[in-house]
């Protein structure tokens, strides 16, 4: 079959398996980026859906034809993978064959250098793509198990490792939480030892969906805590067994969502302000810089001000994200779908340390989450609401004509900003829509402006 040149995307890799991609694909994608990036030695893991033991074996003996060394790590999470490539000294980056929330049908590659520095479209990604779009019509025979070739094989089991590293994060005394953890029987599953076994002291866990056997991302709703509509069950669940948090993992495990005891689900980014004030109690804290996606809440900025941090707004998109920590040496980043970035696994992702910060609030403070969160609760937010639009262009000019008054940023799409609400309008990297944020002081001027701006949008 021939590739899709469409499964390169801005960040990752990922498209349909036997439609859009097959084992020839992902055997020179692990040639061309490691051809791409120079790298003399990688580790590489892959998620639990079913394509992904063929993709991952193409994908190594493609590394390891040529030259390049291999530590296959098996089944991991992409917070995993992300440690992994620090903590593992003598690899020069990591892979893992994964299309993170998507549906069973689909896979990918995610891919980092040493210190989970991201690798991107400009960065690795696009060369990629040339080459292996370049090599369509070589025949290629992939053995059915990879093996040491011109590059050497070697296994190791990242977990423990993992587990012992973040656990030491945890500062919860004698303090016993029940929580309800819905993994939609994909990576998350990987995470529950955290709450099961390292701190079994701490934790009862109700699990929903935490099934990898369970022919994992089929037999589910979808692993995306981002679709408010996937919490339904975790809502319901949290209430009736009156647990003290709900947690939902998305599909590889690098995204997070959270359900507060009353069953209400709580904005991510609200989690960026809550996450980013325990982090500042810490002294030497102090003054350092945290990031926030421009999408989110004003309260987030203020919180951060408010406990000693400087707040500088972020780009969408993880590889920018990161790029930004490393060069303004932040100490955390939070975006609104969900990621929470930290520096102590060189500004990937570590969702179960989210997790694990939130419950250390509410073991210190005694409060529950829902009081602890409404200190935030200082604004009306729209949502990201999109709009399929013919010329995005002639529409972002619109609105800045309309709107010349407010205080413009031209940081990620255009963001304008009044004393009393703000709006951001961005373009999708992926399809021909604008994504339109608003947030106000008021519920009926949030109703008011969102209305007003749709209106201009859709026309």
């Amino acid at each position: 079959m021939k590739t899709n040149p469409e499964i390169f995307k801005a960040y990752d890799i990922r498209g349909i398996y036997g439609k859009d991609c097959d084992e020839k694909t992902f055997y020179l994608i692990g040639q061309e980026m490691v051809k791409a990036l120079g790298v003399k030695k990688m580790a590489v893991g892959r998620d639990a859906r079913e394509s992904s033991p063929v993709l991952y074996n193409a994908l190594m003996q493609g590394i390891l034809d040529m030259g390049v060394d291999v530590v296959a790590l098996g089944v991991i999470t992409t917070p995993m993978l992300y440690f992994s490539s620090h903590f593992l000294k003598d690899v020069d980056g990591a892979m893992s064959v994964t299309a993170s929330h998507n549906p069973g049908e689909w896979n990918g590659v995610k891919t980092c250098l040493r210190n989970a520095v991201p690798v991107g479209g400009e960065v690795g990604i696009d060369v990629t793509k040339v080459g292996v779009l370049a090599r369509e019509n070589e025949e290629i025979n992939i053995p059915k198990k990879a093996h040491s070739s011109k590059g050497m094989l070697s296994e190791y089991d990242i977990k423990e490792d993992y587990y012992n590293y973040f656990v030491k994060f945890a500062k919860l005394g004698d303090k016993k939480f029940k929580i309800v953890v819905d993994c939609a029987n994909a990576m998350g599953v990987l995470e529950l030892p955290f709450y099961e076994k390292y701190l079994a002291n701490n934790f009862e866990v109700v699990k929903l969906d935490c099934d990898l056997e369970n022919s994992a991302y089929q037999n589910s709703h979808e692993a995306n805590p981002l679709k408010t509509e996937t919490l339904v069950n975790l809502q319901k669940k949290v209430v009736s067994e009156n647990a003290d948090l709900g947690i939902a993992y998305d599909g590889d495990a690098d995204r997070v969502g959270f359900v507060d005891e009353k069953g209400v689900i709580i904005p991510m980014d609200l989690v960026t302000g809550l996450i980013a004030k325990v982090l500042l109690e810490k002294e030497e804290n102090k003054g350092r810089v945290i990031l926030y996606d421009l999408r989110s809440s004003r309260a987030v900025k203020e919180v951060i001000e408010e406990n000693g941090g400087i707040a500088h707004e972020c780009r969408v998109g993880h590889t920018l994200i990161k790029a930004q920590m490393l060069e303004e040496n932040a100490l955390f980043a939070g975006e609104l779908s969900g990621h929470y970035y930290f520096q102590a696994n060189k500004n990937g992702e570590v969702s179960t340390l989210a997790a694990l910060t939130l419950l250390n609030l509410m073991a210190k403070t005694g409060q529950p989450i829902s009081e602890l969160v409404q200190d935030l609760r200082r604004y009306y937010h729209s949502g990201e609401i999109n709009s399929e639009v013919g010329d995005k262009e002639a529409v972002i000019e619109k609105l800045k004509e309309k709107y010349s008054d407010g205080e413009l940023s031209e940081l990620d799409g255009i963001k304008i900003d009044y004393p009393d609400w703000w709006f951001n309008v961005r373009q999708s990297n992926t399809e021909p829509v604008l994504r339109l944020n608003v947030e106000a002081k008021t519920k009926e001027m949030m109703e008011e402006k969102r209305d007003e701006l749709l209106a201009i949008i859709r026309e």
